[in-house]
Formats: structure tokens, sequence, C-alpha cells
């Protein structure tokens, strides 16, 4: 069954595949209005990591390209590389982006491509049973670390838009918001896909969000964790904007 939606929205979607209660959904919806209200759906080309994120291969009625564990980035580099008309857009998990993804996100990062990385932050790896993943919190308790995250043994969590922000050029956009305030994450995104159109440089945005199946949490305690828990540790804001070009 389909949506219903305004006249005006292009972006045709569908029910998701996420576990109830997941984030992606929310974050998927974000983008798609997003999208949706630039008017480029006809530019968009999509890419999706290995993981809960390719779930969304066929979420939306645009180009998409579903990639090996860790690869979206550097096949999106490569898309809008060929296809400068294009904007490319690789969507992954925190797994995908900060752990076996990593030296693509830097790589892309530091060369200042032209594309947008939306990141899905929800502290494990939730397609494969909830391990431990680089943004685990400190004494967080997964499938592989169930007396809590040691940090003097794993290290501290990955603190991606930081480290993004550090290393990327001028004309990028970073952001990190949440699924606990959707208008404000929507808000990043557009901005985010807006430096795409001006072709300005990279555009990132990391989205925390929930995961209750793996976290074992009910409504209540979700929406703590990412609002209390997450949001302590993982800061949301902006840390990057494009200057402004005089005109």
């Amino acid at each position: 069954m389909q949506p219903i939606m305004p006249k005006s929205w292009n972006m045709e979607s569908k029910p998701h595949k996420f576990c109830p209660g997941c984030g992606h959904g929310l974050v998927l919806k974000a983008l798609g209005e997003a999208i949706d209200e630039l008017g480029i759906q006809d530019k968009v080309v999509f890419g999706c990591d290995i993981g809960c994120s390719l779930l969304a291969w066929d979420f939306f009625n645009c180009d998409s390209v579903q990639t090996h564990h860790g690869r979206t980035t550097p096949t999106i580099a490569g898309i809008v590389r060929a296809r400068e008309d294009l904007i490319g857009i690789a969507y992954m998990g925190d797994g995908g982006g900060y752990a076996i993804g990593s030296q693509h996100l830097v790589n892309a990062a530091v060369r200042n491509e032209k594309m947008f990385v939306l990141l899905v932050n929800n502290t494990n790896y939730g397609m494969t049973g909830g391990q431990m993943a680089p943004t685990t919190l400190p004494g967080q308790k997964t499938e592989t670390s169930p007396y809590g995250r040691d940090v003097e043994l794993t290290g501290n969590p990955t603190l991606g838009p930081e480290m993004v922000a550090a290393i990327a050029g001028e004309g990028a956009y970073v952001a990190r918001g949440s699924i606990s305030n959707i208008r404000q994450l929507k808000g990043y995104i557009k901005k985010a896909l807006q430096n795409q159109i001006d072709k300005n440089g990279f555009s990132f945005v990391e989205a925390l969000a929930g995961c209750p199946t793996n976290w074992r949490t009910n409504a209540k305690d979700t929406w703590a964790f990412i609002e209390k828990d997450m949001a302590q540790y993982f800061k949301v804001g902006e840390l990057k904007t494009p200057e402004k070009k005089e005109g």
C-alpha cells in the first residue's frame, strides 16, 4: 500500500522493511522529503551499504546502487566524477562508515569530493545481531561486549563528524542530527544536499538513531538512550559550513 502524500510530492516510497522502532525509517523519510522539496529527484543517485542500510535499496523511485560493505563512498565518488551533473548520496551505518569503510570516508573528505554521505549511528552492528561497533558507548553492553565496552581495550567511540570537519576542505558541510528532532535533522540533510547542488564540496551528516531490537529497550528507554546517553557523547549541531560566496 502506498503512503498518502501531498500531490506536489514526486518522491514515492513504500513501507520500510526495518524492525519496529528502527531509526532508519525516520532518517530516510527526512531524506526523501528533502530531495522532493529541492526538486532534485531526477538528478539523484542513491547508493546504500551492506547492513541494515541495504534495506533502502528500492525505497525511493530514483536511480540507486547497492555496494559491497564499506565501499559506498568510493562508488558514489566515482559516479559523480564521471557525471558531474548528478547528485550522489552514499547511505550507510556506523560500521560501513567508521570501520570497514573508514579509509574511504577519510579520503573522500580530504579530497573534498562533491558528494553527500549520510551515516546512521545506532551504536551497534544492527543486522548481524547487535555487536559492538565503532560508536558503541563506554560501558554499553552488546553481543561482543557483554560486560560493557571497555575503552582501555577498545578505545573511545568514533566522533565521525568532528573528524570529517577537521580534515575536509573549504566548501564542506558537516553536521550531526538526531531522529529525536526530525525537523532539525531534515534541515541538516537539506543543507547538505544544497551544498551538492552548489558544487561547493563534501557533505556529511551523521544521524543518531535507535535500535530497540538489539538494545532490548522499550519505547521509553529507547528514546531516553537517544536523547540523553547518545546526545551527551555525540553532540548535535553543525560542525562545518561553507563560507558564503560574495556576490
